[in-house]
């Protein structure tokens, strides 16, 4: 009798089944770190092998993408049953739910965390009032990494600060001024630094002599780095509305112009790259005289959004370039004006060419005058210019600008002009 021979798809699967079982362990904790939580768990179903993978992951994600709609699972008893079943080391831990509103679980995850080394801990919270991280967070003595986003920071008259950390990313928290600059001051490793959207604090005193990145965007006032040799690149927001109850004086353009020449004139900070984006130029345009007190002479990248309506941030951005003279590469971002200007604008440099700057970036121009006349400026101030990519608002207004465009003198022999459709 002929032995009858098993469908040719079992056969298949059961060969698929067996390759997925005799890959090496640090392939399937690859691959599983590159899965969704909800998918990374299903697949301790595929062999007795992988059954266990899944609780052994050192990458913990829990967000929108755990929670199913077919099924009544909700992301808390989701979180409690990977923690519950999970063994070994958790590296990262990252918390980021859309549709999830701040509970007291969170208090529970964190104290569960402070059993294991943790590396690194995100927690985002998108819906709700901001959410007070609880004592917990702060007994994660081997963080390297640290990423907060609509939370209340309030340590303990016990913390010591985050010896090992590196990174610290806190975006729309509330902290205490004083607790602020213990938190910075208490790591000393630090080398990344983003700050956005903060209140309750109206300083900013960094002391960071590892500090390499700084990222700011908020309303402040003052700007003093105590100790920060090694800072390369900074991006700077700066938006007008700090509390009255908070402000100090109804403007306070001084403590930024000294953020500056702090900056950018010191002998022992080597910038060679600086983003410079969102900026409020009020804050430098009283009493802009020229020229910071010395030239930024590592200075080659710089990218600035300006109001072409506001004749007073047009000069601010002619001062920053006035003080850049290694200045390689420049973008701007044109603000959509409230009252366009009228009138022509007349430039000057003083016989001070942009002897260095190659590229050129404006984005989003709506071909008003000021903007033109800016627009020749440069070209007629920048010898060593290579391209300059010009890309306007809209449609509307890309004919005109292109004409303009062509009629410019430019100083440099092999200055490419490129015009990009909206």
């Amino acid at each position: 009798m002929k032995r009858k021979e098993p469908p040719k798809s079992h056969y298949k699967m059961d060969m698929e089944l067996d390759r997925l079982s005799s890959l090496p362990c640090h392939i399937i904790e690859q691959i599983l770190q590159h899965l969704p939580m909800k998918e990374a768990v299903r697949t301790s179903v595929l062999s007795t092998k992988w059954r266990y993978r899944s609780s052994t992951l050192g990458h913990l994600v829990f967000d929108h993408q755990c929670v199913s709609a077919r099924n009544q699972i909700t992301f808390v008893n989701i979180v409690d049953h990977v923690l519950l079943l999970h063994t070994g080391p958790i590296d990262m831990f990252k918390l980021s739910n859309r549709d999830f509103f701040a509970t007291s679980d969170i208090d529970r995850w964190i104290l569960y965390l402070t059993r294991s080394s943790v590396k690194e801990f995100v927690l985002e919270i998108w819906k709700g009032a901001r959410f007070t991280m609880p004592s917990g967070l702060f007994s994660l003595k081997e963080l390297t990494h640290l990423e907060l986003f609509n939370c209340l920071l309030k340590p303990p008259s016990t913390f010591k600060g985050f010896r090992n950390s590196k990174s610290l990313d806190i975006q729309h928290v509330t902290v205490a001024q004083d607790v602020f600059e213990n938190l910075i001051v208490s790591c000393p490793l630090l080398e990344r630094l983003t700050l956005m959207n903060f209140d309750g604090f109206t300083d900013l005193n960094i002391d960071a002599p590892n500090l390499q990145f700084f990222d700011v965007g908020g309303a402040f006032e003052d700007v003093n780095f105590v100790n920060a040799l090694n800072l390369t690149v900074v991006a700077i927001a700066l938006y007008d509305h700090v509390p009255n109850h908070q402000r100090r004086s109804p403007r306070n353009s001084g403590n930024l112009l000294k953020f500056f020449a702090q900056v950018f004139c010191s002998d022992t900070s080597e910038f060679s790259i600086l983003i410079y984006s969102h900026v409020s130029h009020q804050y430098l345009a009283a009493g802009v005289s020229g020229m910071l007190p010395r030239p930024c002479r590592d200075l080659n990248y710089l990218s600035i959004r300006i109001n072409f309506s506001d004749w007073e941030e047009v000069l601010t951005a002619v001062f920053l370039l006035r003080s850049s003279p290694a200045l390689q590469e420049l973008e701007i971002l044109v603000l959509p004006e409230e009252e366009p200007a009228a009138g022509r604008t007349k430039f000057s440099i003083s016989n001070r060419p942009f002897a260095q700057l190659q590229l050129v970036r404006i984005i989003s121009t709506s071909n008003t005058q000021p903007e033109v006349d800016f627009i020749e400026f440069l070209l007629s101030n920048s010898p060593v210019l290579e391209k300059m990519t010009v890309k306007p608002a809209s449609i509307n207004c890309g004919w005109e600008l292109v004409k303009k465009l062509l009629r410019f003198k430019r100083v440099s022999a092999n200055a490419e002009i490129i015009y990009l459709e909206p």
